[in-house]
């Protein structure tokens, strides 16, 4: 693999098990000048595991524009810059984006070095629909949280929540409020030694008695449609009144409009009806 200069690789890193680690990403931490991480403390027990010494610049939600000149001085001198988060795939729900944006700007390739994702790992093991939205850290306060979720709950996706588990029952009460009917998948501490996954009917889920400890990410299940109790009598009323002036086929369209029924059963019931009156 040739490494270039002038040049951004976003490396995603283990989110728990060190082992869990690409091959390529370990050749690009290798051929790092300078790997940029949120915690240096964190990110030395990864290249200390993997004996990879490389200069740590510490780059986080609280230094990025501070950061910025400097970093892309680096740049300017030829230097062969890494990005690494604390755990997982970098600048989801993680700083970066304002140095990937200027880098974009100021023509720097930027180069993703894929790997492990806590989000993808969990939509994975879920059993719920793949077609889901990742929304990451919500609000924090009642009022916005009620806001945001108010709007999210009616989309019909399956969705993908990272939760502080010292609040986990502040936003199940919510989650219970708004996702009736919906089922619910916390899975903590995804690939290290105390992993675990609780699943579970939202409206049946209960609350936590005792406080729980680790990383949680949250998926809650697609929303389940249930199909309205099949009436003939208003079916048929329907499908005699129609038939006066409407096609055979344009009284199925019209009954399937407004009745979430099988469409062969429609179809069924509106030819038997109008065999009867040519009778």
């Amino acid at each position: 693999m040739r490494f270039l200069t002038n040049h951004l690789y976003i490396v995603s890193t283990p989110i728990g098990n060190l082992d869990d680690i690409t091959l390529r990403a370990l050749e690009t931490l290798k051929n790092s000048d300078i790997i940029l991480c949120e915690d240096t403390r964190r990110s030395i027990k990864l290249l200390n595991y993997y004996n990879i010494k490389k200069k740590l610049i510490s780059y986080h939600k609280f230094n990025e524009k501070t950061q910025l000149s400097n970093i892309i001085k680096y740049f300017n001198e030829g230097k062969i810059l890494s990005l690494i988060s604390d755990a997982g795939t970098p600048l989801l729900s993680d700083p970066g984006r304002l140095l990937l944006n200027h880098c974009l700007e100021k023509g720097i390739n930027v180069t993703p070095i894929p790997g492990v994702s806590s989000i993808t790992s969990a939509v994975s093991i879920a059993g719920f629909s793949d077609q889901f939205l990742f929304y990451g850290f919500l609000p924090k306060t009642l009022n916005e949280l009620e806001k945001v979720i108010t709007v999210l709950s009616q989309n019909k996706f399956s969705q993908v929540f990272f939760v502080p588990s010292n609040k986990i029952n502040f936003y199940l009460s919510c989650f219970k409020k708004y996702y009736l009917g919906r089922k619910i998948l916390i899975a903590r501490e995804i690939t290290k030694v105390h992993e675990t996954f609780l699943r579970g009917e939202i409206d049946k889920l209960k609350l936590f008695k005792s406080p729980i400890k680790g990383e949680l990410t949250v998926v809650i299940s697609e929303m389940f449609i249930k199909n309205k109790r099949f009436d003939e009598n208003k079916i048929v009323n329907k499908i005699k009144k129609y038939l006066q002036n409407y096609s055979l086929k344009d009284t199925v369209n019209l009954i399937l409009e407004t009745e979430k029924i099988n469409k062969k059963k429609v179809y069924d019931l509106c030819l038997k009806i109008k065999n009867e009156k040519n009778l």
